[in-house]
C-alpha cells in the first residue's frame, strides 16, 4: 500500500529552495505549482542566499501548510533536524549528506525516506537500509547542481527498473518538458522538476504541461 502510495506521489515530483525561484516569489511558485498538479513536493534550500535558522524554519512551515493544503505530500532535504521539528512527510538525503541508515533511525519507519543514487550499488544499499523510494540521476546534464554526477542517462533507469521492481524510481537532473517521455519510457514512476517550474515564467501552466503530457504516457 506504502509503496503504491510512494509511486503515485513521484509522478510529478518538484523540488525548488528560494534561490530556485530567482524572478518570482517562492511561495507564489510553489501554490502555483500545486495548483498546476505537482504530486508531492522537496524542500530543497541549499545554494547561495539560501535561508537559514529562523528564516528557513518560518519557510518551511509556510510552504508545508500549503503542500497540506493541497494534500501533497512535503519532503525536506537533508536537514533532518528541521524536518523532525516541523513533523514533515519525510526526508531525501544525497551520498554527501548524513547516512541514510542514521536517517532511517532518526526518523523513524513510518515517514519516508528517499536517497539519490547514481549506479546499482548505491540501490541497492538504499534498499538494504528502507529507503521508500530513490532519486536516479543525473539523466540529462544540469546547471542546477553545481557539483552534480556524470549523466547516467535514461539507460540507467532501465537496468535499476529491472534489477530493482520493488523499489520506485524517480528520475532527476536537466528535465524539461521535451525530455522527460524517455525516462517514464524506461521505467522510472516519475520525474523530478526544478528550473522547468521554478524558473518558469507561468509556473502553473508549465507544471500543467507537464501533468497533462505524463499522463498522456
Amino acid at each position: 500500500m506504502r509503496n503504491d502510495e510512494v509511486r503515485k506521489a513521484l509522478s510529478l515530483y518538484f523540488v525548488m529552495g528560494t534561490p530556485n525561484a530567482k524572478e518570482q516569489e517562492p511561495l507564489a511558485v510553489l501554490e502555483a505549482a500545486l495548483r498546476g498538479g505537482i504530486t508531492c513536493f522537496q524542500l530543497r534550500e541549499k545554494g547561495e542566499h539560501a535561508l537559514e535558522g529562523d528564516a528557513l524554519l518560518g519557510f518551511a512551515k509556510k510552504c508545508q501548510a500549503l503542500c497540506r493544503l493541497y494534500r501533497i505530500p512535503f519532503i525536506i532535504n537533508d536537514d533532518v533536524d528541521l524536518a523532525l521539528a516541523i513533523n514533515a512527510d519525510g526526508v531525501h538525503v544525497g551520498q554527501d549528506d548524513e547516512l541514510a541508515s542514521s536517517v532511517r533511525k532518526r526518523i523513524g519507519p513510518d515517514k519516508w525516506l528517499g536517497v539519490s543514487t547514481h549506479n546499482a550499488n548505491e540501490v541497492q544499499l538504499a534498499q538494504s537500509i528502507g529507503a521508500d523510494y530513490v532519486g536516479l540521476g543525473p539523466i540529462y546534464p544540469t546547471a542546477t547542481k553545481l557539483d552534480a554526477s556524470a549523466v547516467v542517462g535514461s539507460t540507467l533507469v532501465k537496468d535499476i527498473h529491472t534489477s530493482f521492481p520493488d523499489m520506485p524510481i524517480v528520475g532527476i537532473g536537466g528535465i524539461s518538458i521535451d525530455n522527460f517521455a524517455p525516462v517514464l519510457l524506461a521505467g522510472a514512476d516519475g520525474v523530478a522538476i526544478i528550473s522547468s517550474i521554478a524558473s518558469a515564467d507561468e509556473p502553473m501552466k508549465a507544471t500543467q504541461a507537464f501533468s497533462e503530457a505524463i499522463q498522456s504516457i
